[in-house]
């Protein structure tokens, strides 16, 4: 981290810039992600008693402590502020499958999986054991006439 402090008018300006490495896991597909962040900040920590001190509100602009100034809380700030909404491993990341959780970007062209609707599961419980070659509502049909 550099930082540079000015002594101004209304406080002390702080300008630095904060650099790290940012570690995380891809939001599609959750294979690890790093890349390095160089971030800049400005704050202005006014000095107490002074006009930016009385025409402001207490969490607008930072306060000097006497001769001290906390920068934790900015560096923090500037560094969650710049992080990436949903980091990625590239942009066109594919993610997972929703159905076997396999990277889509691993698997063939075309992959599926058979959908099947729970409701038709007697139906096709029939189908399977050979009992019907018929449509349903023709083996219903059949039933009924004896």
């Amino acid at each position: 981290m550099d930082v540079r402090l000015e002594s101004v008018t209304e406080g002390v300006l702080v300008t630095g810039t904060v650099t790290g490495r940012l570690e995380g896991q891809c939001g599609r597909c959750l294979d690890p992600v790093a890349e390095d962040a160089v971030i800049d900040f400005v704050e202005l920590f006014a000095y107490p008693d002074s006009a930016t001190e009385e025409t402001t509100e207490e969490d607008e602009v930072r306060r000097l402590e006497g001769d001290h100034l906390d920068l934790e809380p900015v560096v923090r700030d500037v560094v969650v502020l710049a992080l990436p909404w949903t980091p990625l491993c590239r942009p066109d990341c594919a993610g997972l499958c929703s159905e076997c959780g396999q990277r889509l970007d691993d698997l063939p062209p075309g992959h599926a999986h058979e959908q099947f609707d729970p409701r038709w599961a007697a139906l096709a419980a029939l189908q399977t054991n050979g009992h019907s070659d018929a449509p349903p509502s023709a083996a219903a049909e059949e039933t009924t006439k004896e």
